[in-house]
């Protein structure tokens, strides 16, 4: 009987002593997680994060940036969120803004270096990267894209005959409906891609196809709950499947292309002679063969180049399919931008910047399309470089910064309409009227470096595209202005018709 008895209480010890145990664990890393997430005197203020996960949860990933403004109102212009055991500080008004991007821009430099980004980039390429490194590559890629026509005819002239692909591609649909998605993708991506493998694409091109789906699948991955909490627990994530490894299989994909592309440049390669963006890399590259420290080698060429294929194609694309949406669902908005078209260049002339100016409402309703459409809700992320102190709150060095360009762009004290798609925002006495409250590009050092292409292609392909049609809905088809959350804002999918003006 004793025997027994013993045998039971050592049972029953044992299983208390395991439960003991793992309630100390469990309270011991709430306790670690606790002292992790103190945050430094006078940090500014935000909701009540969730042991582990932050602000993961309050945040719709639907509707991240609207969901974030509500917060935004209740904590003020300077609010801090937690995203696993990143912080971010998210800065509001035009006023703190400017001083983030550009009078204190030195103490905002950085781009933060998240698991993802990470895992994909290590910390090369042009956006994401920092320090020297950064300002090599920027400075050469600026230098290049001059080469290469930027800001002058020469590029104008690809943005032009690219706009009569465009529209010849429109024409094949005969009026009827079609989704025009990746019509204006491909157009869009052809002329970074000249720019950079030297060469274009023809829209029916399966390989050319496969990398803007690509591109698209990336775009819609990498603000998934499940990639965002890879960013989280990264040591955990990287054993499961989920999103975050397509993620990674896909962007793998997308650099064996861009690999493909430098092995078929070096076999021919000339350096008197520089075809494109990657002839320039290479002979750069071989320029720095003998320094240690350069940042100019082949993973950096092919993140670099990644960089330039990603943003060259996405942000201008998205905004091109923002503007065709609202021309179907405003079209009286539509009859005067192509009464101005008509006035200004007839049905025939070629578009081109010279005559922009002339133009005040077309340029009036781009500049609309971009505030209400809105793609980079938080801009791209800051990181702070030094210790410093914003509106009275204390930031410290490495801490995330988000500057939020829907508050900014939404804002009722700068626009008389806030809400609603209206291109009076941006004319006084039927002159363009520029907006200090508009930075869809940024701003600072660090702001979008392909804003002048991004305006020329802007201007170029929506004008040749109003000259020949109107765009309607479908027969008995309600459009729809919602979005599809992903790096960008985007359309949900739809279908348009683009009926021929006779």
């Amino acid at each position: 009987m004793l025997p027994e008895v013993g045998s039971l209480l050592t049972a029953l010890w044992s299983v208390l002593h395991l439960r003991t145990l793992l309630l100390g664990a469990v309270v011991f890393l709430f306790f670690a997680d606790f002292l992790k997430r103190r945050h430094p005197k006078n940090y500014p203020p935000g909701p009540w994060p969730l042991p582990f996960l932050g602000h993961l949860l309050h945040l719709d990933f639907e509707q991240a940036h609207l969901k974030l403004q509500k917060y935004v109102k209740k904590y003020g212009d300077v609010m801090n969120l937690q995203i696993g055991d990143m912080s971010f500080v998210v800065v509001s008004g035009l006023p703190l803004i400017k001083e983030v991007l550009f009078h204190m821009e030195q103490n905002f430099m950085n781009r933060p270096m998240i698991p993802i980004r990470e895992h994909v980039f290590k910390k090369g390429g042009v956006i994401m990267s920092n320090g020297q490194e950064w300002k090599e590559q920027r400075r050469f890629t600026l230098m290049t894209l001059r080469n290469f026509g930027l800001g002058k005819k020469s590029l104008e002239e690809r943005i032009q005959e690219e706009a009569h692909y465009l529209a010849e591609a429109m024409k094949e649909e005969n009026g009827l409906s079609f989704d025009p998605h990746f019509k204006i993708n491909k157009a869009v991506s052809n002329i970074i891609c000249s720019i950079t493998f030297g060469e274009r694409f023809e829209y029916q091109d399966g390989q050319f196809q496969e990398l803007l789906k690509l591109l698209d699948e990336v775009v819609c991955l990498e603000v998934s709950f499940l990639c965002q909490l890879y960013n989280i627990f990264p040591q955990i994530m990287r054993f499961l499947p989920g999103p975050h490894q397509t993620l990674f299989r896909y962007w793998e994909k997308l650099k064996s292309f861009v690999a493909h592309v430098i092995e078929k440049h070096k076999r021919d390669w000339n350096p008197e002679e520089t075809r494109d963006f990657i002839d320039a890399y290479l002979k750069e590259m071989a320029k720095h063969k003998s320094n240690a420290t350069s940042s100019f080698d082949e993973e950096n060429l092919i993140c670099t180049t990644l960089d330039l294929f990603f943003a060259g194609t996405e942000t201008t694309s998205t905004t091109l399919r923002w503007g065709l949406l609202y021309l179907a669902v405003y079209p009286e908005i539509q009859e005067k931008v192509q009464a101005e078209i008509d006035r200004v260049l007839g049905q025939w002339q070629q578009p081109s910047m010279a005559v922009r100016e002339s133009m005040p409402y077309t340029n009036a309703f781009i500049h609309e399309v971009q505030r209400m459409g809105n793609i980079l809700p938080l801009n791209v992320a800051r990181e702070v470089t030094v210790d410093t102190t914003l509106a009275g709150y204390h930031l410290p060095k490495g801490t995330m910064i988000l500057t939020n360009l829907t508050a900014l762009h939404r804002d009722p004290t700068e626009w008389a309409t806030p809400d609603i798609f209206n291109p009076e925002h941006f004319l006084e006495n039927g002159q363009f009227k520029k907006k200090e409250a508009f930075l869809p590009f940024s701003l600072g050092k660090r702001a979008c470096l392909g804003e002048q292409l991004a305006k020329t292609e802007l201007f170029i392909f929506f004008t040749s595209l109003l000259q020949k049609f109107t765009f309607k809905p479908p027969n008995n088809e309600k459009l729809s202005l919602k979005f599809r959350t992903g790096v960008t804002l985007a359309p949900v999918s739809h279908r348009l018709c683009a009926v021929p003006r006779v």
